[in-house]
C-alpha cells in the first residue's frame, strides 16, 4: 500500500481573476501532477526492489547511483522522464537495473499500457494545501527550539548518521575533482572572506554516472588526497579529470594516471590568463580564435559517442592537427611578452585530449569536461549562500553532510530519517 500525500500551491493574482482563470490554471498544472504521482510509485517501487535484492543476497549488491541519462516513457498522461537507479553484482562485478532485472521494465525498453493481472489499483490519498502570499510559509510547527539547540542538533545528526562510507570495495576507476568559493566566518562571526570548498566525485567507467566521494572545505589537494585514499581503493583509478587549478596535478597524479583536461574550461580560462599578462580584451581575439580554431575544442559528449572504428583514420588526423595547433600556439606566444599564456598553453597541450589517446586504444569514449561535479555544485552552492550569509568552515561541512545523503542520496536518506 502506497500512500501518496501531494502538496499543491496556486499562485493568484490579486485583481481580475474568473473562473475561466482557475480552470486554465488547473489543465495546466495536470501534467505536473501526473508526473510527480508516476515519480512517487517509480520511486516506492523502485527501493522495494533494491530492498528485496539485498535482503535476498546480503553483502552481494551494492547502491551505484542513478543512470546518466533519463529514460522517457510516452504514456497517455504525456511523456514522463526517470532516472533509474542502478546497483553493483559484486559477483557478477557489472552493474545492473534492479527495475529492468526484475521484469518491471523491458529491456528493449519499450513502453505499453496494456492491463495485466498484476496491474494496480487503489485509493490515491491527496492532500491539498491552498497558499496565499501571505500565508504559503506556514507549516505545522513543532514545539519551538533555540538556535543553539537547533545548531547542536544537526551537528550530532550530521556528525552520527551522515558519514563517509568505506568505498574500498567499490571498483571505481575515474575521478573527478574540482572547487569552488564560499563567504566563510570565524569566531564569534568574524568575517573570514572567501574559502574554498572542493569535492570529489567517482565512476565506474565509462557511460557511468559520477557518485559524490568526498567534500572538504579549506583542504589542500595534498590532504584531500590523503583522506580519499583511506576511503577509496586510490590505486585502481585510471583517469582524473579537472579543470587544472593550482596543485591538482601534482597532488592527485599517481603514477600510470592519465589526466583529462576539462575542454570547456581550457578554452574559457584562456581569455583570464591573457589578461594576466596585459591583453585586454580587444587586443585577444586574434590569440582566441588561433585556439578554438585546435579540433580538440570542436568536440562534444554527442560527437565522440558518435565515433565508431571505421573512424579511425579520421581521429589520427584530428590528433595530429591538434598537436600542431598547440605546437603553433606556443611558438607564437613569446615567453617575455606572454610569459602566463605560454606556460598555461604548454600545460593545456599534455592533458586536454586524453580522450583522444584513450579512444584510439580502447575504443570507448570518456568525458570531456566537469560538468557532472558542476552541477552538483549548482544544486547546493545556491542554497549555501541564501541560507547563511557566512559559514564556519566546520558548520558547512555539517550542513553538506546533510545535504548529500538528502539531494545525492534520496533513497539512503528515506531509509536514515525514518531510522533516526
Amino acid at each position: 500500500e502506497i500512500q501518496i500525500d501531494l502538496t499543491i500551491r496556486f499562485k493568484m493574482p490579486e485583481r481580475g481573476l474568473n473562473v475561466n482563470g482557475v480552470l486554465m490554471g488547473l489543465r495546466q498544472a495536470n501534467a505536473r501532477i501526473s508526473s510527480a504521482l508516476l515519480q512517487a510509485l517509480f520511486s516506492a517501487i523502485e527501493e522495494r526492489t533494491i530492498e528485496q535484492m539485498q535482503d535476498e543476497h546480503p553483502g552481494r549488491y551494492v547502491r551505484n547511483g542513478y543512470q546518466t541519462k533519463e529514460r522517457e516513457l510516452r504514456t497517455s498522461l504525456g511523456p514522463f522522464h526517470y532516472r533509474l537507479a542502478q546497483l553493483y553484482d559484486k559477483v557478477e562485478q557489472k552493474t545492473i537495473v534492479p527495475l529492468r532485472a526484475t521484469g518491471f521494465l523491458p529491456k528493449d525498453r519499450r513502453y505499453t499500457e496494456e492491463a495485466t493481472e498484476a496491474g494496480i489499483g487503489s485509493v490515491v490519498h491527496l492532500s491539498y494545501r491552498w497558499a496565499s502570499k501571505e500565508t504559503a510559509r506556514i507549516r505545522e510547527q513543532a514545539p519551538a527550539a533555540s538556535a543553539s539547540t537547533l545548531h547542536r542538533r544537526l551537528r550530532e545528526f550530521a556528525q552520527e548518521k551522515c558519514c563517509w562510507p568505506d568505498l574500498k570495495k567499490v571498483p571505481y576507476r575515474f575521478l573527478m575533482v574540482d572547487g569552488t568559493g564560499v563567504r566563510l566566518q570565524g569566531y564569534k562571526g568574524a568575517n573570514l572572506g572567501k574559502g574554498e570548498m572542493r569535492w570529489a566525485m567517482a565512476s565506474l567507467g565509462e557511460g557511468e554516472p559520477f557518485e559524490l566521494v568526498g567534500f572538504w572545505i579549506e583542504k589542500s589537494w595534498k590532504d584531500i588526497k590523503k583522506d580519499l585514499e583511506e576511503r577509496l581503493d586510490y590505486k585502481r583509478l585510471e583517469i582524473l579529470f579537472s579543470d587544472g587549478g593550482p596543485g591538482i596535478e601534482e597532488a592527485l597524479l599517481e603514477e600510470g594516471m592519465l589526466h583529462q583536461r576539462c575542454v570547456l574550461h581550457g578554452k574559457r580560462d584562456f581569455s583570464y590568463i591573457l589578461y594576466a599578462d596585459g591583453l585586454k580584451k580587444a587586443e585577444q581575439a586574434p590569440l582566441k580564435e588561433k585556439l578554438e580554431a585546435i579540433p580538440v575544442f570542436h568536440f562534444n559528449q554527442e560527437k565522440l559517442e558518435q565515433l565508431s572504428p571505421e573512424d579511425l583514420p579520421k581521429v589520427k588526423a584530428l590528433v595530429e592537427k591538434t598537436q600542431q595547433g598547440f605546437r603553433e600556439m606556443i611558438d607564437l606566444l613569446n615567453p617575455e611578452k606572454y610569459p602566463k599564456a605560454r606556460v598555461y598553453i604548454e600545460n593545456l597541450s599534455r592533458n586536454i585530449a586524453t580522450f583522444f589517446s584513450w579512444w584510439l586504444e580502447k575504443k570507448t569514449w570518456i568525458p570531456l569536461n566537469t560538468n557532472a561535479i558542476e552541477s552538483a555544485f549548482s544544486q547546493v552552492k545556491n542554497r549555501i549562500w541564501s541560507i547563511g550569509k557566512r559559514w564556519s568552515d566546520k558548520g558547512l561541512l555539517n550542513w553538506l553532510q546533510v545535504t548529500m545523503n538528502k539531494i545525492f542520496r534520496p533513497e539512503m536518506w528515506k531509509e536514515l530519517w525514518s531510522q533516526y
